[in-house]
């Protein structure tokens, strides 16, 4: 997944939305699909609704909410920045609109939170479950840092460097930034 393509999506611009979007959802629900597939087992998740368990469903309030944002984010690039999150496929413009305009990883964020909620419903961690998962986290980090900033700055230059310095990385700001 990529971050922060964000565009200004004026009324000027005359691409047609609607493919980039669809494409955009698509790449989005595959990603989600495959990790819901795949992780569900690989971090032993198990249902447990007796005592205290029960009140780990409290965690979907965050978990749904966070994958929303995701879900979002994946419209963004698709309808405001006609592309899509695979780097294969990325937005053409800048957009700084909905979360891109409090955090500028807002979709990273919003899976973290996600996956973070479904964790704490059926999961039961393990040192080596954690330390994989801190692996996983380093290397988003590592891959924002050392890939994509560096790409959209070439991408999108002094509007990019301007963008960075009103967003935050990962700490939202308060109220949305307008250019």
């Amino acid at each position: 997944m990529t971050s922060g393509y964000t565009s200004t999506g004026d009324s000027a611009d005359h691409q047609p939305r609607w493919p980039a979007a669809i494409a955009s959802l698509a790449v989005g629900a595959a990603f989600l699909g495959l990790w819901f597939w795949l992780l569900p087992i690989w971090l032993g998740f198990n249902v447990d609704l007796s005592g205290p368990a029960r009140w780990r469903w409290i965690a979907a309030v965050p978990s749904v909410l966070g994958f929303a944002v995701a879900l979002r984010c994946v419209w963004d690039f698709g309808w405001t920045g006609h592309g899509t999150p695979a780097p294969i496929a990325p937005p053409t413009k800048l957009v700084v609109v909905g979360f891109y305009r409090y955090v500028r990883n807002p979709m990273y964020l919003g899976f973290c939170a996600g996956w973070v909620g479904l964790w704490v419903i059926f999961g039961r961690a393990n040192l080596a479950v954690i330390a994989v998962v801190c692996a996983v986290a380093l290397g988003v980090v590592l891959f924002v840092l050392l890939y994509e900033e560096p790409h959209l700055r070439n991408l999108f230059g002094g509007e990019y460097e301007e963008y960075c310095r009103n967003v935050r990385r990962w700490i939202p700001r308060m109220r949305a930034w307008n250019k």
